[in-house]
């Protein structure tokens, strides 16, 4: 088990008044047999009114408005959490009982493609390949591990927004479009897949209390009987290292940050801190 405290800070500064801002926050851990929320927090300065509700696919999160002229706004999300590594199930289904009518229909939010997922013709052929002669987990793996030889992570090289086929193209991308690649893949040969949107403590050996510089992280996790979490950005499963905020389709579906403001334009700086406390 490891325990770790993590504050995401967000701040925008803008060039001139802001004359209004709505936004939706998603920064708070979940509650899963994983991972144990011991504490949370989400912090915004300035803001004139404040909720939360749980979304469709069950992520906490923070609508506030900013109904007041501003300049900067400041968004941290704290949090303390503890988190064990589950193994799967054992039992793995093969992929006549995959395909078969009731996990197609029961998994179809996990099956479909989008613009953000489709993969390049090149690694669809890939994917069915691996199917050919591989069961399914093998399969997923043999996916992830052909991404993480064939894709160069380069911060910075694509934006949130971008297609995971163009990641393709290019051979560089960060965590977001190993996770789209890797989704479309393996939804191509009819494997479920899910976007894990969360975080990762990047320092394996790092000092009980050290504070290291860590990252907003994604994942992705693939159904063979049970959810299976895997890292294609790292090419490793996850662990009690990685701890998740949300899950869904895809990116879109829980942006750890999204809103729309009245006004000029915007910088914005993005930091995630992470200290291991147990």
């Amino acid at each position: 088990m490891t325990t770790l405290r993590i504050e995401h800070r967000t701040s925008f500064a803008y060039e001139g008044s802001i004359v209004s801002s709505y936004n939706e926050a998603r920064l708070i851990p979940a509650w899963l047999p994983r991972q144990r929320v011991l504490d949370s927090k989400v912090e915004i300065s300035p803001v004139t009114w404040r909720s939360s509700y749980r979304d469709y696919w069950e992520a906490d999160v923070v609508v506030f408005e900013v109904l007041q002229p501003h300049e900067s706004l400041s968004v941290v999300g704290s949090s303390l959490v503890e988190v064990t590594s589950v193994p799967a199930r054992e039992e793995r289904v093969a992929w006549e009982t995959l395909t078969g009518p009731r996990f197609q229909d029961l998994l179809s939010e996990y099956l479909g493609l989008s613009d953000t997922t489709e993969p390049t013709e090149e690694l669809a052929a890939f994917a069915r390949d691996a199917a050919s002669r591989l069961g399914p987990d093998d399969t997923a793996r043999a996916i992830c591990d052909h991404l993480h030889d064939q894709i160069n992570y380069v911060p910075g090289s694509t934006s949130v927004h971008t297609p995971a086929r163009d990641a393709w193209d290019a051979r560089s991308g960060v965590c977001q479009d190993f996770a789209h690649l890797a989704i479309g893949a393996l939804r191509t040969v009819g494997i479920p897949a899910r976007y894990v949107s969360g975080y990762l403590h990047p320092k394996r050996d790092a000092a009980i209390g050290e504070t290291v510089s860590g990252e907003s992280h994604a994942w992705v996790e693939w159904w063979t009987g049970d959810w299976f979490g895997f890292d294609p950005t790292n090419d490793r499963e996850v662990g009690d290292h990685h701890v998740i905020v949300a899950r869904a389709r895809e990116y879109t579906d829980v942006p750890p940050l999204t809103g729309v403001v009245a006004g000029s334009t915007t910088e914005l700086d993005v930091q995630v801190h992470i200290t291991q406390v147990e």
